[in-house]
């Protein structure tokens, strides 16, 4: 048995719009506050969609590919009353890929009798989804990235960089911060980590991580922990796991000179303050705009 919620916050700008997380963490309060915030997400950006977030309490490694296909049929069996193409689009999140968007997909399909590609996004290309989708969050993360390295006078050719969680997102943003000559010193995953100085090789990176090899067995690298990997001597800090990574215990060790935020609220309120007030570490967030000039 598990519990499975699925929440939307606001669909006054339009249909719900928000993502399906498998983890062993999510709670209903989880899921409410992500609903949320991708209301404001969805607003700030002028895009007519409300918020809405999905998910299961349940660690994906754990599962055969037969029992994570039967869980997510009949999550959404449970859910398929509340969502379709005019009211609410899940969308992959934590612990979920274009192949599980494809089962909720076709379970969806299948109750209303015939192939319904709109009723989420991030599936395959093959049936239906968008060319650039799989990388689209990553691109908007080194866009911006590439905006507050040009104000901070960063140069990203030779950065040293640190990702936490080469997943869905993470991954997407070790190639592109590479194909613009960073240097990638240290990435992890629910599985651990490695470092090396040098930099890691970036496609067999790729390939542990989507093979689900453990990172600390690169070759050419030593075992980093998430924690160590947060207090790395690094250029930019990449947090693109789950949220409230780096807090009032942490955030005074953080020696990065930039963090872009790749998850959600990586940050925690505490942290931040911690973050913006120490002045010798200088730390810049990508998410927060500074006055032009």
């Amino acid at each position: 048995m598990f519990q499975g919620y699925r929440v939307q916050h606001n669909i006054t700008r339009g249909p719900a719009k928000g993502g399906i997380r498998y983890h062993p963490a999510t709670d209903l309060d989880e899921v409410r506050a992500l609903a949320m915030w991708r209301t404001w997400k969805c607003a700030v950006v002028q895009i007519p969609f409300g918020g809405a977030k999905g998910g299961v309490s349940v660690d994906p490694k754990l599962l055969s590919i037969e029992e994570l296909k039967n869980l997510t049929r009949r999550y959404a069996a449970e859910i398929a009353v509340l969502i379709g193409p005019e009211s609410d689009v899940p969308a992959p999140d934590v612990g979920t890929n274009p192949q599980v968007m494809a089962w909720v997909m076709d379970t969806y399909s299948m109750h209303r009798g015939y192939s319904v590609p709109a009723v989420v996004t991030g599936k395959p290309v093959a049936i239906g989804d968008s060319e650039g989708r799989s990388n689209a969050t990553s691109a908007g993360l080194v866009h911006a990235i590439d905006l507050a390295a040009a104000r901070t006078g960063l140069d990203l050719a030779g950065c040293r960089v640190a990702v936490q969680g080469v997943g869905n997102v993470g991954i997407g943003a070790v190639d592109l911060l590479a194909q613009r000559g960073a240097r990638i010193v240290a990435a992890s995953n629910s599985r651990g980590g490695a470092r090396n100085a040098a930099g890691l090789d970036v496609a067999r990176l790729r390939r542990f991580a989507e093979e689900g090899v453990p990172l600390a067995d690169l070759p050419d690298s030593e075992p980093i922990s998430n924690a160590e990997l947060l207090e790395a001597d690094v250029d930019l800090l990449v947090p693109s796991a789950v949220e409230g990574q780096i807090t009032s215990a942490n955030a005074t060790r953080v020696r990065a000179k930039m963090i872009a935020e790749d998850a959600n609220g990586p940050v925690t309120p505490d942290g931040e303050e911690i973050l913006l007030g120490t002045a010798e570490r200088s730390c810049y967030r990508t998410s927060w705009p500074t006055p032009a000039g």
